[in-house]
Formats: C-alpha cells, sequence, structure tokens
C-alpha cells in the first residue's frame, strides 16, 4: 500500500503537467493572434495611407489587404493576401484567384474557426458586412446565407456574376481536429440608389 500512494501522486503530477502544457500553448496560440492583429492594423494603417503593401514584421511572407468588419456583433479582423499556413495563423487570408471584395465575382475570405473567425457562428442572415480594401475602397454586404459544406464541395464560383463575399472556416466550431467540413457565410453586395457598390 505504501508503494501505490507515491505511484498515484506521480501519475496526478504527470497529468497535471500536461494539463498546464495544453492549457499553456492554448493561451499562447490566442496571444499570438491578438498580438498578430495589433500589428497587422498598424502595418494595414500605413497600406492605407501609403498605397503600398505593408508587411507587419520584416519577415512576413503576407501582408494586410483589408479590414472585414460585422457591425452587429462588434467584430473586426485584418485580412491577409493568400490563405497560406502562416497567413492564416495570424489572420483570416484573402484566397489567391478571387477578385477583391466589391469587385465582379466572389471575394473568398477563409480563417481558423477557434480563433480570427470565431465570430462567424454568431452571424445572422441580414447582417451587414463591411470591407475596407488596402487601396481605400470599401464594400458593404448583406449576409444572405449561412451553411454547411464539404471541403472540396463548397460551390463557391470566383467568377459568378454579381459582387459577392464568402467568409469560410472549419466546421463544426468546437471540434478540435480538422474534418472535412466548412461553415460558409454568403453575402451580395450592398447596391447604392445609383446601382454600383459602394466603394
Amino acid at each position: 500500500m505504501a508503494q501505490r500512494v507515491p505511484l498515484r501522486a506521480a501519475f496526478a503530477a504527470v497529468f497535471a503537467l500536461a494539463g498546464l502544457i495544453l492549457a499553456g500553448q492554448g493561451a499562447y496560440v490566442h496571444a499570438k493572434a491578438i498580438l498578430a492583429q495589433i500589428l497587422l492594423e498598424r502595418a494595414f494603417a500605413t497600406s492605407l495611407a501609403t498605397g503600398a503593401p505593408t508587411k507587419a514584421w520584416a519577415w512576413a511572407d503576407t501582408w494586410p489587404v483589408a479590414r472585414i468588419e460585422v457591425p452587429r456583433i462588434g467584430a473586426s479582423e485584418i485580412a491577409l493576401a493568400g490563405a497560406s499556413g502562416e497567413a492564416l495563423a495570424f489572420g483570416p487570408g484573402h484566397l489567391d484567384g478571387t477578385p477583391e471584395a466589391g469587385e465582379p465575382g466572389v471575394a473568398i475570405y477563409a480563417a481558423h474557426r477557434d480563433t480570427h473567425f470565431a465570430f462567424l457562428k454568431e452571424v445572422r442572415v441580414g447582417d451587414e458586412i463591411r470591407v475596407l480594401r488596402r487601396d481605400g475602397r470599401a464594400a458593404r454586404f448583406r449576409v444572405e446565407e449561412t451553411r454547411v459544406a464539404a471541403w472540396n464541395a463548397s460551390g463557391l464560383d470566383p467568377h459568378a456574376a454579381g459582387r459577392r463575399l464568402a467568409l469560410v472556416t472549419c466546421w463544426p466550431f468546437d471540434a478540435v481536429t480538422r474534418g472535412p467540413l466548412r461553415y460558409v457565410v454568403e453575402a451580395s453586395a450592398i447596391e447604392e440608389s445609383g446601382g454600383a457598390s459602394p466603394r
């Protein structure tokens, strides 16, 4: 019996240490995401002022291209060029080969469900989404649909008619491993009275 108590204590210590390590890793990911958005906000402000792409840190392989906002829920994220692993670690990525927000076609942005696009679970049909581009042009969209689709069958066509926006993340929101499903928020440009999409 005397030997079991230290063995139990050792197991308890190992499990406690593993729990602390996992909690620390989770906190690190969230802290990195928050700090990155602060640095990206600064770089984006510089891009707006100069009109030139501005990296948030010297070794970055991407740069801010837009600010995405959902006013009803107070969400705001700086989006980056491309959807590489590095880009998605720090913010939403504007998928290569898709138009800029407000241009003809479907502008597609993707991000992780547990950081930058966690707010998508709160977005509802009818919500307004605003996108301010690096060139200073602004576009407003109205959410028309939220849906779940297979990663390889989203139905999104960057060359579709109209001026549309799609925000995409993994599904379900509370999963801890990657899966084949994506959560898609689709929106159409809000037309001005003159018929042109706002800039």
